[in-house]
């Protein structure tokens, strides 16, 4: 870590507060997804591996709730699902999103092109918007991404803020195989659509760096 800071001063990059300690750091970085693994041991949330979505969405009534970027959508996506992004695209080029490129470049090894993200500071906002139909807060919702990280950051969020009827899917659809989900439309196979996405990248290095909390 210390080799981020002394990148950032060389390039003149201010950071606003020095990088947390380790212990700190495996603090701050376990509190979402680590909240959230929690609600799912209490049952408050329930896990649902990709080979029994269809049972939930269809026999139990769960709106799948797509939390990836919208370039992972684009490879491949469930028709019908509701779709609020938890990173967006971030074109800023200032400091913060220079020492991000610099991260992505030192600790992934090379330029890979791909659109750099921030979270979506409208997530909670933007879901009750698309579920505005489904019940609001008493919506039924199967929350799904890729690797299953960032929908169990979006759990946590959701029901901080007052949902109670949410489902993680386990592993993300990384995890499902042919045929899970049957109405998938998209050029690539749903288990392969987020190989490389750098949205699951940047949340692994703001949860190094304590950024995200």
């Amino acid at each position: 870590m210390a080799m981020i800071v002394a990148a950032a001063a060389s390039a003149g990059i201010k950071c606003a507060s020095p990088v947390p300690p380790r212990s700190r750091v495996r603090a701050q970085s376990t509190s979402w997804a680590g909240g959230a693994e929690a609600l799912v041991r209490s049952g408050a949330v329930k896990a649902v591996r990709p080979k029994d979505a269809a049972e939930a969405l269809g026999g139990e009534g769960f709106r799948l709730l797509d939390v990836r970027p919208p370039w992972e959508r684009a490879r491949a996506g469930v028709r019908g699902s509701a779709h609020v992004p938890l990173f967006v695209g971030d074109d800023d080029m200032g400091p913060v999103t220079l020492l991000k490129k610099w991260v992505h470049f030192g600790y992934i090894g090379l330029w890979t092109g791909q659109a750099f993200t921030k979270m979506n500071d409208r997530f909670v906002d933007d879901v009750a918007a698309a579920v505005a139909g489904d019940g609001g807060k008493d919506a039924k919702l199967l929350v799904a991404c890729g690797e299953g990280l960032r929908s169990l950051i979006a759990v946590r969020m959701l029901h901080d803020d007052g949902y109670r009827n949410l489902a993680w899917l386990a592993g993300g659809f990384t995890k499902c195989a042919d045929g899970d989900f049957p109405d998938v439309e998209g050029e690539s196979k749903l288990q392969y659509a987020t190989i490389g996405g750098v949205s699951y990248i940047f949340l692994q290095i703001l949860l190094l760096l304590g950024v995200v909390k």
